[in-house]
Formats: structure tokens, sequence, C-alpha cells
């Protein structure tokens, strides 16, 4: 699965485009030619990944809420996009258990938002809605979900992701179908790389505690998780997004996993040693005290259909994937220029997918 020129001068509309894995697929879309217009609130960290790959040029960027239905809507109509990435969401576990209505509020009621400023858009053919690995009603045995299996999640973010996927089937069976819009959901392993400063996430967490001589206190260093170089799913959903607007929508699936290889499964605790061997330490982590939130024991995706359907598999091991994080972060502490260093790790995964 190489990309091709496809996205050259493509019209494309971008959700989310501040967030962590926003900013990654902002800046290759970019490199790729494409025409973007993006709706994103403020970036949520300091210092933030979006900032560190400015300048944005000929990206038209824009600060606004998905949940203000009106003036997203007037957004989209006048770009008059061809294709419509939406990522933009509450994207964190621990926060949905401490504002549930915020999260249900920006997952659900801000894609359906989405979707109904597409019902008025008529310039769009493809969209492309980004959910999660954590749709799925998890058991904790720890088999690989198939993109069939049922839909759940007991925590309000797991679920609010769930009934995002019921959205979606929903605007595609009532409106999208009579129209030839191609619709379709993308759910990803956890992702990381470079650029990550989110509150509760292993990597960031990991930063932290290194730069200040401190180990990472882990909840639940035994809890297994797929976890890949945030590249990796993005160039799923480029692949994905091309084929629904190329292909017969008939010929593809209306969701795709896009997880790692088998062998890059692994514990918070493993990686978390990982991690600490490519910083040069040792004794990296301890077991946070207390009781905490509970958490899936076990998450593992099936990436055989993305295989099957559009020729997608993950290119990077999961020492590559950490190797590639550990650089990013290491230059970016030595003051490197972070748009030109991520530039070139965008373009040694191009290399590797071609």
């Amino acid at each position: 699965m190489g990309l091709t020129d496809f996205w050259n001068g493509r019209r494309v509309f971008l959700t989310g485009h501040t967030g962590f894995k926003g900013s990654w697929l902002s800046l290759w879309l970019e490199k790729l030619g494409a025409e973007v217009a993006a709706v994103s609130l403020e970036p949520e960290t300091s210092p933030s990944l979006y900032a560190r790959l400015s300048p944005w040029n000929g990206q038209g960027h824009h600060i606004a809420d998905i949940r203000d239905a009106v003036a997203f809507k007037q957004r989209l109509i006048d770009f008059e996009p061809e294709i419509v990435i939406h990522m933009a969401a509450q994207a964190l576990v621990r926060r949905s258990y401490e504002n549930p209505t915020e999260t249900f509020a920006t997952n659900v009621m801000g894609t359906a938002n989405v979707l109904d400023a597409v019902r008025d858009t008529p310039s769009v053919r493809t969209v492309l809605v980004v959910t999660s690995d954590k749709v799925y009603a998890n058991n904790g045995s720890g088999v690989p979900f198939i993109e069939s299996d049922t839909l759940g999640g007991k925590d309000p973010y797991s679920n609010s992701k769930a009934c995002t996927e019921l959205v979606v089937q929903s605007y595609r069976d009532s409106f999208f179908k009579e129209r030839d819009i191609s619709v379709a959901t993308v759910r990803a392993g956890n992702v990381i790389g470079g650029g990550d400063w989110s509150k509760d996430r292993l990597i960031p967490d990991f930063i932290r505690a290194f730069e200040s001589s401190q180990p990472i206190q882990l909840r639940y260093p035994q809890a297994i998780r797929p976890w890949q170089h945030v590249l990796e799913p993005l160039g799923g959903y480029l692949a994905f997004a091309e084929a629904l607007t190329v292909s017969d929508e008939a010929e593809l699936p209306d969701a795709l996993n896009f997880g790692p290889d088998p062998q890059s499964f692994a514990t918070v605790a493993d990686l978390a040693e990982a991690l600490g061997l490519a910083h040069g330490v040792n004794d990296v982590w301890k077991q946070a005290p207390g009781a905490h939130l509970p958490e899936a024991p076990a998450l593992t995706l099936s990436s055989a259909l993305a295989f099957s359907t559009i020729g997608w598999r993950p290119r990077l091991s999961l020492q590559q994937t950490i190797d590639w994080t550990a650089a990013w972060y290491r230059a970016n502490r030595e003051g490197a220029d972070m748009r030109a260093f991520s530039l070139g790790q965008i373009a040694a995964y191009e290399e590797a997918i071609s």
C-alpha cells in the first residue's frame, strides 16, 4: 500500500486538527499537496504539537467548536470539500469519567453536527469518521476484535465512541446512500509518537517523569494494549479515504480496524521499560498508589480486513515505534526544527510503505 498522487490538489475538510493525530495528519496532507480547511478547538497542552509544526502553509485552519452546529455547517459549505475527515473528539478515558456530558456532547452530538452539515454540502463525496479501538464490548479475553464484533463500552469515552458508530450508521442509511456519498468509520489501536503532551497517556507521562528524573507511576502495568506509531493508522486513513472516493462503495466495508502487528501487543509495563532503555534509564516505573478507575485488562485488534480490502498492513515493529518516538522527543529537547524533523519521519514512513 503506497500513497499515490491522489491527494495533490484534493479539497479536504479536517476536524480536530490541533490534536495529536490531527496535527500529524494536517502536516502529512500538506506534504501531499492537499487543499485543507480545518476546524478544532485551541490546543489543550502547552507545549503543543500543533505549535511545533507551524507554520501551516496553504491551509485554512479555524478555531471553532463542532458543537456549534450553525457555525460549523457554514464553514463546511463555504469550503466545498470533496473529502471530510472527522477526528475532533474528547479522547481521554479518565476525563470522560470527570465530565461525561462533555464527552457525549462532543463525540456524539458533535459527530451528528458534522454529518448534518454534510447533508447540505453537495461537493462532499467521502466522509471518514475516526472512532476508537475501544468501541467494542470488551470481556477482557484478549482475543483480537474484528469489525463485526458487538459494539459497547462501559466508561463514558468508550460508550460515546460506540454511540458515534451508531450515529454514522444511521446517517449513512438514512441520507447518504441515496446520494452516493461514501461514509465509513476507522478504529485504531493505542497510538504513540512524538509530540503528544496530553494528560493520562503513557508516552507524555513517561516524558514528564523522565525530564523530572522520577519514575512514571502506572495504574495498570499489566494491561495489554495494541501499541502503534501514529503514522501507521494515519496512513490507513488516507488509503481508506482514497479507496472510498475512487472505488465502488459496495466493494468496501463500512468500518476498518487499524492495529499493529500482533507482535507489538505489549503490556503497559513492557512499553515503559522499553522507553526507559531508549532513554538510557532503568527502574522507570512504579505502581501508582490507591484505587483507580476501571480499565480493560486486555485490548487487541485484528487488521486482517484492512489488508484484504485496501492492502494496508503495519510496517513498523514495536522497537521501531519506540525508537522513532524517543528520537522525536530527543530532537525536541535539543532544539531541533520539529516541523522539518516531523516531515522527515513522514518521508521515512512513506518510503516504508511504497
